[in-house]
């Protein structure tokens, strides 16, 4: 869809004049034909841009950015005010609560208790701010991208450079860098004192702070910025946001978490164990939470385990002085007199005491022993929402993620002998580093934990939100992965599986009625559809085309005529709302959902093979031998033309064989689908002398089944070579050769079954992606197998007869 169109169809149509005319602009780059169109020759010439093109087109672009910024200026402080009139409205009704709540406790009648229908009231007024909140962020992404459209079209199609210019002029007036985080952290505390009927609940709210020892089921997906301000609005509206100190106003700061994650430069095991997932495999970080000034540092080691040990992945931390961590880590300070505090104190058990203890003994013994340095930092501003004191569900969305590097290599002192390097803080997008330090990460991250009992559903809400279409699912994301194998590309040749998708755009079309909803009885109209980034470059082709449709188009804007052109605007769009609900209401119960027709659609552009590539390229294979020629080349090449051989044998075969055919599926995909006519898989490839790694469990039970399958193939040959041996030994001088085939086949069975159980055994043991169902083995002993008692049979009636 084109981005006019997108415009046109997802705009709110109360704030219809304060759009960027985008039409208008675009309509602005085009100059006057040099003759007029004819049938013959309905798009000729244009003339060329002058420098009164430009000026013109640039006054009207400042007078929309002038328009949009104003306009949004506007509303945000609108917004501001209804939050704070709706936050003395809510303390006030809570306040009559709390005295009406005292008088009953003293036996006291109090007639000016709030009623239901007074929370009720105030839910609904937060919730159309909300979603006003929801709507400003909207308009506000719609039109910085109309922008961005307008200037990239302009350069190309006038050969003028204004993209530079323009770049000045929006940050004079940043309508774009709005951040509602503090809005939404009061509307977070204002919709949870009304939900709940001004009885919050309350608990513990450190992030982890008062808790050594935690495990926790944990999603992880992808979140693109478009959708960052939806997400944390639908999410506020079931969890409260997670305030660490509630009696302090929120700054910026207060969400920022940095780590630095230790690993040894040579071997990178750490890195590797943590990407393979190797049973024990360890990370080790250091972590500090707000500005560079915080005097408390978390030393944390996390532990994988597998799942077949019955034993559960752990994080376990100690909190440590910034200004002993240097002597911690050399050595120089020993666990026992970092503890020695807190054992005077007497604020925690002995026994606690020691197991801290113990972990800074055993983390420092590491550091030391395997030669650990500062590798990698992260840092993000983490948002998290969760009942104080209840961890049954804990969701955190960590935005602004960037990784940056902390080592000495390449002659340059980063952290030189200090922990942490200094010379950058918390000012994101640290744009003080060169680009080979720093990794911006370009998606946020969202962080699903839950700890349900046994059988125990997650809330249907929660199932929801993941399966919608803001969030992109990627399975143990690390930060500590992305950025180590980012940002050092020559040292590091086992990449995660994850990098091939960063090339993707994750946005998807909508597929369900999941968003924010203003309250029925407010009127203003919002929006939740999906906004897709599309490349609205036309060639010169389709700008002709789409000048001739637009000459005829009543939707065309006219100056003069805008009250006509709102009114024809708005009933489009209530005519769109209205074909969209009744084409959900009237959808039949057993149609395909999004997900299916998806499924259903033919597949393009894709061969056998795995979607991960992570083996050297044969091409470059080729090329090598070539290099070196003699019988190295001829070998390497022989392989390839025997490989490409099996190949077409391969695919004749499958077009020779019956196969079962899928039963066809109507055509679900109308008007109303967001879905492509076909599927196209893509295959990646990683880049030269790297691989990817592609996750794979390998349990015990995988080797037994190996072994248990090897077992059954070498039953079938000892039956095979007993069918022989029988011939052999009480058959007549017919049954020899067939005796002789039977055991041909015998022994091929044991050969191939032996070679396959090797073959198996070591790529499970490698973790390896590959292909571990047999294809062709056991049809070709079946056809052994006929073949063997056809050709006895064969002997014995041409021998003996009928």
């Amino acid at each position: 869809m084109k981005f006019g169109q997108q415009l046109r169809q997802s705009l709110i149509k109360d704030w219809y004049y304060y759009y960027i005319s985008y039409d208008e602009l675009k309509n602005a780059l085009k100059t006057p034909y040099e003759t007029q169109p004819t049938t013959q020759n309905r798009t000729p010439a244009r003339q060329e841009w002058t420098e009164d093109n430009e000026k013109a087109f640039v006054a009207q672009l400042e007078a929309e950015l002038d328009k949009v910024f104003t306009f949004q200026r506007v509303k945000s402080g609108e917004i501001v005010r209804r939050i704070k009139s709706s936050e003395r409205e809510v303390n006030e009704v809570v306040s009559r609560l709390d005295h009406a709540n005292h008088a009953g406790e003293e036996g006291v009648p109090h007639a000016d208790e709030p009623s239901e229908a007074e929370f009720l009231l105030l839910e609904e007024d937060l919730g159309d701010i909300i979603a006003d909140v929801h709507d400003l962020a909207k308009f506000t992404q719609l039109n910085y991208t109309g922008f961005q459209k307008i200037i990239k079209k302009h350069d190309k199609q006038t050969s003028w450079h204004l993209k530079p210019v323009f770049a000045t002029r929006l940050k004079a007036k940043p309508f774009f860098q709005d951040n509602y985080d503090s809005d939404i952290v009061k509307l977070s505390r204002l919709y949870d004192l009304v939900r709940t009927k001004g009885n919050p609940i309350s608990g513990d709210s450190a992030a982890g702070g008062g808790q050594q020892n935690f495990v926790r089921q944990t999603t992880k997906y992808w979140v693109h910025p478009d959708h960052i301000t939806e997400l944390k609005l639908i999410i506020l509206k079931h969890l409260p946001v997670l305030v660490f100190n509630p009696n302090k106003e929120f700054e910026v700061k207060d969400s920022a978490i940095s780590s630095i994650y230790y690993d040894n430069t040579d071997t990178w095991e750490l890195y590797a164990g943590r990407l393979k997932k190797t049973e024990g495999a360890e990370a080790i970080r250091l972590r500090w939470y707000g500005g560079m000034e915080t005097e408390t540092i978390f030393v944390e080691r996390k532990t994988h385990r597998e799942d077949w040990t019955g034993e559960k992945s752990v994080k376990a931390r100690f909190p440590l002085k910034e200004k002993n961590v240097d002597a911690f880590l050399s050595g120089q300070t020993t666990a026992e007199s970092i503890f020695e505090k807190a054992r005077k104190d007497g604020k925690k058990s002995e026994k606690e005491i020691n197991d801290l203890e113990q972990l800074a003994k055993e983390i420092q013994y590491r550091v030391i022993t395997r030669k650990l340095v500062p590798v990698t930092r992260s840092f993000y501003n983490r948002t998290a929402f969760q009942l104080p004191g209840d961890a049954r569900v804990r969701i955190s969305l960590d935005t602004e993620l960037t990784m940056v590097r902390e080592d000495n290599l390449d002659r340059k002192r980063r952290a030189g002998s200090n922990w942490r390097r200094m010379d950058i803080g918390i000012d994101y997008p640290f744009s003080q580093l060169p680009p080979d330090d720093v990794e911006r990460f370009p998606y946020a991250v969202l962080e699903v934990k839950l700890q349900t009992q046994a059988g125990q559903e997650p809330p249907a809400w929660v199932r929801e939100l993941v399966a919608s279409h803001l969030v992109e699912a990627v399975p143990k994301f690390s930060k500590f992965i992305h950025g180590t194998a980012t940002m050092f590309p020559t040292r590091i040749d086992l990449l995660p599986f994850w990098m091939p998708q960063m090339d993707i755009d994750i946005r998807k079309p909508a597929t369900q009625r999941f968003g924010i909803e203003r309250p029925a009885h407010f009127t203003s109209h919002t929006t939740s559809d999906d906004l897709q980034d599309t490349d609205d470059d036309l060639s010169d082709d389709e700008d002709e085309a789409e000048d001739s449709m637009m000459r005829n188009d009543a939707y065309a804007p006219h100056e003069g005529d805008r009250a006509a052109l709102l009114q024809e605007a708005r009933q489009r769009m209530e005519a769109t709302n209205r074909h969209r609900e009744e084409a959900l209401d009237e959808q039949d119960p057993n149609e395909l959902d999004e997900e299916e027709r998806m499924a259903d659609l033919p597949i393009t552009h894709v061969q056998d093979y795995p979607i991960y590539d992570s083996d050297d390229d044969d091409e470059d294979k080729l090329e090598e031998a070539k290099r070196v020629g003699g019988l190295t080349y001829g070998r390497e090449l022989l392989k390839r033309h025997v490989a490409q051989a099996a190949r077409y044998l391969g695919e004749g075969l499958r077009v020779i064989a019956s196969t079962p055919k899928a039963t066809s599926i109507p055509d679900t995909t109308g008007a109303m689908s967001a879905l492509p006519a076909k599927v196209e898989a893509k295959r990646f490839r990683a880049p030269q002398g790297k691989r990817i790694h592609v996750p794979v469990r390998v349990e015990p039970k995988v080797f037994f089944a190996v072994e248990r399958t090897f077992l059954e193939w070498l039953q079938i040959s000892i039956l095979f070579s007993g069918v022989a041996g029988f011939l052999l030994n009480f058959g007549d001088s017919v049954s020899l050769s067939g005796s002789w085939l039977f055991l041909i086949v015998a022994i091929a069975s044991l050969l191939y079954s032996l070679g396959m159980y090797l073959f198996r055994v070591s790529w499970i043991g490698k973790r390896r992606a590959a292909k571990y169902y047999d294809k062709f083995g056991p049809s070709i002993l079946c056809f052994l197998l006929v073949l063997a008692v056809a050709v006895n049979f064969g002997q014995r009636i041409s021998h003996s007869g009928w």
